[in-house]
């Protein structure tokens, strides 16, 4: 082999780990990972969004899966085999990052600091509204919240809101 092909097959390894490992971290990156076990949709997704793992540190994931027969009023229980599949993936994406370290109150997401911080616009009329009803109910207004995808650039006006509730939509 020539030096310039030898040269070659080096930059074309160098250029293929690089992209392996963006790949890689591009998925660590995601709220929600390209892999979600159907139980997880199918389970919680059935009552609500199902909240992407790194929304929450890992101890709230921990303290919600050893207390699904109390899930926030609910009796949420699964078989114990379900039970350990999801939380085993939910502590293995939960939250790390900055955003997250803090546990919020009741390990709810909506009472997290960041939460708080994004929705600090929106009228309290706005969560009890009829085609929201909670400020759990991400899908209410962003319109990729299944896919783990919370960018503003998705936002919608729920149905039925009138215009003095446009302003924390549009700021």
């Amino acid at each position: 082999m020539s030096s310039r092909s030898a040269h070659r097959l080096t930059w074309s390894l160098v250029a293929g780990t690089l992209l392996l490992a963006g790949a890689a971290r591009a998925d660590s990156d995601r709220l929600l990972p390209m892999q979600v076990p159907k139980a997880y949709t199918q389970e919680c997704g059935a009552c609500h969004t199902a909240y992407p793992p790194g929304l929450l540190p890992a101890p709230s994931w921990q303290r919600i899966m050893t207390g699904l027969d109390k899930h926030y009023g609910t009796d949420a229980s699964l078989d114990a085999a379900t039970v350990q599949q999801l939380n085993t993936w939910l502590q293995a994406h939960a939250g790390t990052y900055k955003r997250v370290n803090e546990v919020p109150p009741e390990d709810r997401i909506t009472r997290s600091a960041w939460f708080v911080r994004e929705h600090r616009k929106i009228d309290a009329a706005v969560w009890s509204h009829a085609s929201v009803k909670s400020a759990a109910n991400c899908a209410a207004c962003h319109t990729r919240a299944d896919q783990g995808d919370f960018d503003d650039d998705n936002l919608r006006i729920p149905s039925g809101l009138d215009a003095r509730y446009h302003r924390a939509f549009r700021d």
